[in-house]
């Protein structure tokens, strides 16, 4: 049985990045489909697009690539492979019960997963060869910290992925490359999501979408798809705003408060990222004042919690009655006539 080198069937490194061997099947597959040969060409073509195929299959993988890199340290291309002792072996029909029947693998694909195979005998029949589960794809995405410490369901549009509707997800038309997706099959759009906002939700935060990437790539029907990484960037909003520049956890917010309260002293409710706190505010608080809420701020990814800050705002209630409004008029007034005493007085 012959050694295949899958890295030299791909062109890539042995220490190459999943992304640089997916960026290499994607282009051999391209090229060497049956369907971009012509007739005569098409067997050659089918050989060496199941050679990249099986490639991809262990590469991608990465239990089976390390299984394939720890036997294949001892291996030289092109001389006869024999599996080490111990070895899990498995008959051409049962190799076809768990692969489908024709699969095309190599006979030393068969003999170095053979075990795994074996366990897979009887079961789900896939052309593991040609199964791919879609890439994740990463994407940002801006979030204000009113919504975030709000809480609840946020309505974002994020970026996706679709089967192309031009080929289906193929990627060839009528035996040419699709020219809407370029052969890969899918194509980007903007997607509404309903996102869930977690009660620990911090600046730079990473949430999984479940298949919400990219679309899977399978001989024998639909694949599973990949999910999107979508990464949070909190920004001040319209009542919450960061505290400061180099702090991602503390938070500023404004809190109204009625003039006789901050005379006087009340108890106030805020909302934090935790729930909703009363905060005491002291009699005598000036507007623009900063009242420390320990440890109300955002998580820090650490166990810990950020300081939220409200800051006084002195506004007058909508729903004053008309007493009320006589007497802050009253107040008014008495402020006034001292700050003319005052003046005339100043003034002799």
């Amino acid at each position: 049985m012959k050694f295949q080198d899958y890295y030299e069937i791909l062109g890539v490194a042995r220490d190459a990045s999943a992304e640089a061997v997916k960026k290499a099947y994607r282009a051999l597959a391209l090229k060497w489909h049956p369907d971009q040969h012509p007739e005569a060409e098409r067997p050659e073509a089918e050989k060496r697009f199941k050679q990249i195929s099986e490639a991809y299959e262990v590469l991608s993988d990465p239990e089976k690539r390390a299984r394939y890199d720890r036997f294949g340290e001892h291996w030289e291309h092109g001389q006869d492979f024999t599996p080490p002792p111990g070895a899990q072996r498995m008959s051409r029909e049962e190799f076809e019960r768990s692969f489908g029947g024709g699969s095309g693998f190599s006979d030393f694909f068969s003999e170095l997963f053979g075990e795994e195979m074996r366990r897979g005998a009887g079961g789900e029949k896939r052309h593991a060869r040609y199964r791919h589960r879609g890439a994740d794809v990463r994407a940002r995405v801006e979030l204000t910290l009113d919504a975030a410490i709000a809480g609840g369901t946020s309505t974002l549009e994020v970026p996706a992925a679709i089967d192309c509707p031009r080929c289906g997800g193929v990627g060839f038309v009528r035996g040419h490359v699709c020219p809407t997706c370029g052969g890969v099959g899918h194509v980007g759009e903007r997607r509404t999501v309903d996102l869930r906002i977690p009660k620990d939700v911090r600046d730079g935060m990473v949430l999984r979408l479940a298949g919400l990437g990219e679309p899977g790539l399978a001989e024998d029907g639909p694949s599973s798809a990949g999910d999107l990484l979508l990464t949070i960037d909190l920004v001040s909003g319209a009542r919450y705003r960061w505290h400061a520049a180099r702090s991602r956890v503390d938070v500023d917010v404004d809190v109204d408060v009625a003039p006789w309260e901050a005379l006087s002293g009340a108890k106030v409710d805020v909302r934090t990222a935790q729930g909703t706190v009363a905060l005491e505010v002291p009699a005598g608080t000036r507007a623009g004042a900063r009242l420390r809420l320990r440890g109300q701020g955002l998580a820090d990814g650490r166990g810990g919690r950020g300081d939220l800050y409200a800051v006084v705002r002195l506004v007058l209630p909508d729903d004053l009655t008309a007493e009320q409004r006589e007497l802050i008029a009253r107040a008014g007034a008495l402020a006034r006539g001292r700050s003319g005493a005052g003046s005339s007085g100043g003034g002799r």
